[in-house]
């Protein structure tokens, strides 16, 4: 049945497009082109409308925008138009716009961009509307919208395809427009203290002043290799020594990184240096500045944000990161003397580090285990550990430690800062040593930039300096989860070339004459497969689970991961195989307790057994290949469970390590350090994982994030599951 209705629904979507092509080519042959139009007088926008009915009832207006729907009434129709502000209702009258006029207003579709001048009024039932006296098509749609109603849903399209995420979600333009605003309001905010907007290279010889691996290019003209820049330091310093006494900048930077819910590889940052002030200079400023754009974008200074209240209006906390490890771990490092010291409290406390790792780096790594999932609230710590800090300046009564301060909120970091190391000697030490910790295997040091260093021996005055993710704030100001929430284009993987093939063939097929006789594919992004189907109930499926499975731990493994897969058939776009996909993770490990050395080779007669059809049988079977199945995974949807299996028990051993015992707070970032401690949770195997990352074709912080998101969707349900099995 499901296999029918898709032929039916691909059929019936190529007909629609070969449709809308065909109304273009009448209208283009009665000379009536709309894409020969080059202008349209706009006079008014739909809020400025309602928001002033008062003064412009019964006055006339000329508004354009995109028809987002029409009800076709004989003499009299009704069209709603969005534009930038919002959308507005159109009264179209044959009497009013003429007879041919209006017979060419009926032939128009959803989608279609239109110009309407007439006068504005209320409708009978209180909506304000315009009267049509002339309607203009000003551009065709060719393509169909989503289902209005259910709007667009599927992240991955709404990211690859924005403009159509901004056509049909009113809150995604809302984002998008404040994001805009707090930009603006950033820069007037500097503005008002002095300080100058200056631009400085995005391609670089030296990507320095950030800890991050730099995307590397060449220069054609001149024969040379150079990076793109990982931050905007070093620039703006010089021009700190050249005597230009605040400046700042906004722009992008490149960071050849993962890609999870707070880090995309380009992303946008907002440095700032004023000389002659220091790292305290820098917390007054961050604090007015955040409490001023809230102010003027948000109208109050109380943030929602997921499930609490940020409150940008009182002062911010102030903390050393050693209080700060203190207060949520118990350990003083104040009282640990020495890196060997250091190490053995990390063994104590399971906190892994490399061998290359010194005491200020432990202190870190406690600080990133233990403290900031709990920075909720605004909070500055400060006073960071030096041989974290390359360019900061020492503090003088703690020569360990420099006057650094980062801002956490929402237990993210917001913005980074220092008081600016201006000693030429010293940050020739520290250069040196980040070539040492460089040559060591750390990919994200920093290497000696020479003119940087000739700019400091000419003379730097004290500074203050201070890096912001734009991204991050704008994520909080607007309530938005992930990063890609609040990039009109995040970097996405590229769609593979069956898919690209896929899209093209639909848009010839509707550019060619058929004879209503069309080619179909079914079964999802997977071409010439059919729509998979459960053979068994989900309570059969259950019953079938319990039956060979005693261990609560394995039950409650198989709900998880039946969640798992369902979340993933919705959001990759199989939500007509969803109960396939979740029966199959319920049942993947059917075998497990019972022929643990044998697994997934005795799953087949247990399945049979049990009524479970071949496709499914076939399914489990490809989870294992590699360890006990020669069975590769071939669709997209086995390719899911055999990297979701193993990774939703390392996620969930990680669960159990915090504090909340659960994965609503889990950070992608606490994830990727598990992940590499082959220590922890040491019967998961990361080469299982990384290898169903290769095959999906995914970015392994990609399948980190999804996979983290998708156990929370169902973590409640396996919670509640467990408890009725008892």
């Amino acid at each position: 049945m499901a296999d029918t209705q898709n032929r039916q629904q691909e059929q019936d979507i190529n007909q629609l497009l070969k449709v809308r092509r065909e109304k273009l080519a009448v209208l283009q042959e009665a000379g009536q082109d709309p894409f020969q139009i080059t202008k349209y007088d706009v006079t008014h926008h739909s809020l400025e409308i309602t928001d002033h009915f008062d003064t412009l009832e019964g006055k006339s207006v000329s508004i354009a925008g995109r028809v987002m729907s029409k009800r076709v009434m004989g003499k009299a129709s009704f069209c709603n138009v969005q534009d930038l502000q919002g959308d507005i209702q159109c009264y179209v009258a044959r009497d009013s716009v003429g007879e041919e006029p209006y017979a060419d207003f009926k032939k128009y579709d959803v989608g279609d961009i239109v110009g309407v001048e007439g006068e504005v009024f209320k409708t009978k039932t209180g909506e304000i509307s315009v009267h049509a006296s002339k309607v203009t098509l000003l551009s065709k749609s060719l393509q169909i919208l989503p289902e209005k109603y259910h709007g667009l849903v599927n992240t991955d399209i709404r990211y690859r395809q924005r403009y159509t995420d901004l056509i049909m979600n009113a809150e995604v333009k809302k984002t998008f427009v404040m994001r805009s605003k707090i930009i603006s309001s950033i820069r007037r905010y500097l503005d008002g203290q002095g300080f100058l907007e200056v631009e400085t290279p995005m391609l670089v010889s030296n990507a320095g002043g950030a800890a991050a691996r730099p995307f590397e290019t060449h220069y054609n003209a001149l024969d040379e290799d150079v990076k793109l820049r990982i931050s905007l330091e070093l620039y703006l310093k010089r021009l700190i020594v050249g005597g230009m006494e605040r400046v700042y900048e906004i722009g992008r930077v490149f960071r050849n990184e993962g890609l999870d819910a707070r880090h995309n590889p380009e992303f946008t940052l907002m440095e700032l240096y004023q000389a002659y002030t220091d790292y305290n200079g820098m917390m007054d400023l961050t604090e007015n500045m955040f409490r001023h754009v809230a102010k003027e974008v948000c109208g109050t200074t109380m943030i929602p944000y997921g499930d609490v209240e940020i409150d940008l209006g009182k002062p911010f906390e102030r903390i050393t990161m050693v209080e700060a490890v203190k207060k949520y771990t118990g350990v003083d490092f104040d009282e640990v003397v020495d890196t060997a010291a250091a190490k053995k409290v990390a063994d104590e406390k399971g906190v892994h580090y490399e061998e290359r790792h010194t005491k200020g780096d432990i202190i870190n790594l406690f600080f990133e285990e233990f403290v900031e999932e709990h920075l909720v609230q605004p909070t500055f710590v400060m006073d960071h550990p030096v041989e974290i800090s390359p360019l900061t300046k020492r503090k003088p009564d703690k020569p360990d430690y420099v006057e650094r301060f980062e801002l956490f909120i929402t237990a993210r970091e917001m913005c980074n800062a220092y008081s600016e190391l201006n000693d030429p000697l010293d940050q020739r030490e520290r250069f040196r040593a980040q070539e040492a910790a460089l040559a060591a295997g750390d990919e994200e040091a920093n290497t000696t930039d020479e003119d940087f260093m000739n700019a400091l021996e000419i003379g730097m005055p004290p500074t203050g300096g201070i890096g912001y993710g734009i991204d991050r704030l704008v994520m909080l100001l607007t309530n938005s989860p992930a990063i890609r929430d609040v990039l009109l284009f995040p970097t996405m993987k590229s769609l593979d070339k069956a898919q690209d093939k896929k899209a093209a063939d639909r848009e010839k097929k509707a550019d060619q004459e058929t004879d209503g006789r069309h080619e179909t594919k079914t079964g999802g992004h997977d071409e010439g497969q059919p729509v998979k189907q459960s053979r068994i109930s989900r309570e059969q499926a259950l019953e079938l689970l319990k039956k060979y499975n005693r261990e609560p731990f394995h039950i409650q493994h198989a709900l998880t991961v039946e969640g798992v897969m369902r979340w993933y058939a919705k959001e990759l776009g199989y939500g007509a195989e969803e109960e396939f996909w979740g029966i199959t993770g319920l049942l993947h490990d059917i075998d497990f307790e019972l022929y643990p050395d044998e697994h997934c080779k005795k799953a087949p007669e247990l399945l049979r057994g049990g009524g479970v059809g071949e496709d499914m049988i076939y399914a489990v079977c490809s989870h294992g290949y590699g360890l006990c199945s020669e069975e590769e995974p071939k669709l997209e949807m086995e390719k899911v469970l055999f990297a979701a299996d193993e990774l939703t028990g390392l996620i969930w051993s990680c669960a159990l390590m915090r504090p909340s015992k659960s994965t609503m707070d889990m950070e992608v970032k606490s994830l990727k350090k598990k992940f590499k401690d082959k220590k922890f949770a040491a019967g998961c195997s990361r080469e299982v994982i990384a290898q169903g990352a290769q095959m999906l074709g995914w970015e392994l912080d990609d399948l980190f994030d999804r996979t983290i998101q998708a156990m929370r969707s169902c973590e409640a349900d396996v919670a509640a599951a467990m408890e009725k099995i008892g």
